[in-house]
């Protein structure tokens, strides 16, 4: 038994499942209804009662996720060795039903508030919201999970950048603009950072489990370059929106809020290190969550 597994066996349950959720990956699912909202303001007539919603909804799904994704990783035998934090299933702390049930719960969460929004806007929204738990269910589950395949990335990307953004907005403001088209990539691009750490800290391991993730096909010089290419594309895009709506550009001191974290990439980090590098991820991201929003707010007013 692992350091990490002695300690996760003393904790409290709630503290146990607030673990299981991966709080780290959480902003992945905030970003992109900050965003969404703050260029919803700039429709004719914005409602702000389905922010809340759509809030609950992207965090239902990343939570469902974290839970399929830990059930599934877990039942296949994936999670026996790894260096990052524990898992529940993998490291034995939790029976795989109950991790399967939470996953289950927390889908079906976001289907009800789901429904809820489509009532209020389209019942396309309806074919989205099943498409999305159909993503998280088989990132890792299922008899060919796609996150085995090196084809993660471009579902968060697809699912935590384009769809959720959009949808934030559509639900709040009910139109689609160009300037949401461009503000769902470096939205997108964060979200895939996020995955691109996790994956590069775990190369060793999925390699030996068969888990091809995009990390391991490019193999972990060319993931560190993949890692900084996103942001480069993140600020190029939040350029392109500024070009619309100025005050857009405080976007760019939200990428430079990931400096640490590329130069730690950059630099080599691996193993445990890279567990730190995930967090500052994580809080790049939400830094620029906020201050893009923020500038988006104030091109719209």
């Amino acid at each position: 038994m692992t350091d990490s597994q002695s300690h996760a066996n003393q904790m409290p349950a709630v503290k146990l499942w607030v673990l299981g959720a991966r709080p780290r990956t959480l902003p992945a699912a905030v970003v992109p209804v900050l965003v969404g909202a703050a260029l919803a303001l700039g429709t004719a007539h914005p409602v702000w009662w389905r922010i809340a919603l759509a809030l609950v909804v992207s965090l239902s799904l990343q939570v469902g996720v974290n839970y399929a994704n830990d059930y599934s990783d877990g039942v296949k035998g994936t999670d026996a060795v790894r260096v990052g934090p524990v898992r529940l299933v993998g490291s034995g702390l939790v029976a795989p039903k109950l991790v399967k049930r939470a996953a289950v719960l927390s889908f079906g969460f976001a289907a009800v508030c789901g429904l809820v929004l489509s009532l209020a806007t389209t019942p396309w929204l309806l074919l989205v919201g099943v498409c999305a738990i159909a993503a998280g269910w088989t990132y890792t589950g299922g008899p060919r999970p796609y996150g085995y395949l090196g084809l993660g990335e471009i579902f968060v990307f697809i699912f935590f950048g384009v769809v959720a953004t959009l949808g934030s907005a559509y639900v709040v403001g009910e139109e689609l603009t160009s300037a949401m088209w461009i503000s769902c990539v470096p939205v997108g691009c964060f979200a895939c950072a996020l995955l691109v750490v996790n994956n590069l800290r775990d190369i060793p391991t999925d390699s030996k489990v068969g888990k091809n993730t995009l990390a391991v096909r490019l193999g972990d010089a060319r993931t560190r370059q993949f890692f900084v290419l996103l942001y480069v594309l993140s600020a190029l895009f939040v350029v392109a929106v500024a070009i619309q709506k100025p005050a857009a550009i405080l976007g760019l001191l939200g990428i430079a809020s990931a400096g640490g974290a590329v130069r730690a990439v950059r630099g080599g980090a691996s193993g445990r290190d890279l567990i730190a590098v995930l967090g500052a991820t994580g809080k790049a991201q939400l830094i620029f969550g906020l201050l893009f929003s923020v500038g988006l707010l104030i091109a719209n007013r």
